[in-house]
C-alpha cells in the first residue's frame, strides 16, 4: 500500500497498522491524554464534530505536536464558497485527512479539492467524501427520496468523488468491497462501523463489521471509536486491534498475491 495520496496526503505504511482511533470524548484533556498512549499504535486519530466544536482547531495542533497524524471528520456540507474557506482553514490547523459529504455535489466537491491543493497555503490536505452515514439503512434512504439500492447510492457517490479528484471515501464495510471494485486500488476506502469481535455492540451504527471483515472488503483504514475509549485499559484495546487488522492485511496481500497471473 503507497504512503501517499495521489496528491500528497499521507497513507499509512510501517509499523502503524491501518487503525483509526476516533477521540469522541468532550473535552480536550482526555483526547490528548488518550493520544499520548497512542503514539506509534494507530495510523491517525480522528477528530469529530463535537469535540471539534469544544475545542477549536488549537487541539488538532496539539495532537499534530504529538506526532500523531488527524483525521478531521467535519462532514463539510454547504455551498461551494463556504466549504473552500473551511477547507483552508482545516488546512491551516496541520490535520492531514478532511471528510466532506460527497452528496454536496459536484461544484462544492470541485471548490473543496481546488482549495485543498491551492498553491502556497502549506501542506495539501487529503479529501475523503462521506457517501452514506453507517446510522442509515435502505428504508432511510427511501423515506429521503433515495432511488435505488444502498449499495448503489454508494457508488454513486463515491464515483462522483472520484471523478472530481477526491483522495477517497467513507463508506460502511457492506459496500468497500464493491467500491474498491469500481475504482481499484487508487482511491483511498476508509470504513467507519468497525466493532471488534469482542465489542460488537452496534450502538447506533446500522451496518457493522469487525476490523477482519472490513480489510478483507477492501478498507485501507478502520474508524474505532467506543471499543477503544470505553475500554478499561484503551492502549491494550487499539494493541489488539492493530494486531487483527495487521493480520487482516497480510492475508489480504497473500490473496491478492495468488490472483495475479
Amino acid at each position: 500500500m503507497s504512503d501517499r495520496t495521489r496528491d500528497g496526503a499521507s497513507r499509512p505504511v510501517g509499523a502503524a497498522p491501518p487503525l483509526v482511533v476516533a477521540l469522541d470524548l468532550p473535552a480536550a484533556g482526555p483526547a490528548v491524554e488518550l493520544a499520548r498512549g497512542l503514539r506509534g499504535r494507530v495510523a491517525y486519530v480522528k477528530v469529530g464534530l463535537e469535540l471539534f466544536v469544544a475545542e477549536g482547531p488549537d487541539l488538532v495542533g496539539e495532537l499534530v505536536r504529538l506526532g500523531h497524524r488527524v483525521l478531521l471528520d467535519l462532514k463539510l456540507h454547504d455551498i461551494p464558497t463556504t466549504v473552500a474557506r473551511a477547507v483552508r482553514a482545516a488546512r491551516r490547523s496541520g490535520a492531514s485527512l478532511l471528510t466532506v459529504h460527497a452528496g454536496g455535489g459536484r461544484a462544492m466537491l470541485r471548490a473543496a479539492v481546488e482549495a485543498a491543493r491551492e498553491p502556497g497555503l502549506g501542506p495539501v490536505i487529503g479529501l475523503l467524501g462521506v457517501t452514506v452515514l453507517t446510522s442509515l439503512d435502505q428504508e432511510d434512504l427511501a423515506e429521503a427520496g433515495v432511488v435505488g439500492t444502498l449499495e448503489d447510492h454508494v457508488l454513486r457517490l463515491a464515483g462522483l468523488a472520484a471523478s472530481e479528484g477526491l483522495d477517497g471515501v467513507v463508506a460502511s464495510p457492506a459496500e468497500a468491497g464493491a467500491v474498491r471494485a469500481a475504482h481499484g486500488p487508487g482511491l483511498l476506502i476508509v470504513t467507519p462501523g468497525v466493532r471488534p469481535a469482542w465489542a460488537r455492540e452496534a450502538g447506533d451504527q446500522a451496518r457493522v463489521a469487525t476490523p477482519r471483515e472490513a480489510v478483507l472488503a477492501g478498507a485501507d483504514l478502520v474508524v474505532v471509536g467506543r471499543p477503544v475509549t470505553g475500554a478499561a485499559d484503551p492502549v491494550v484495546a487499539a494493541e489488539q486491534l492493530g494486531e487483527e487488522l495487521a493480520d487482516a492485511l497480510s492475508l489480504r496481500e497473500r490473496r491478492l498475491a495468488e490472483e495475479r497471473p
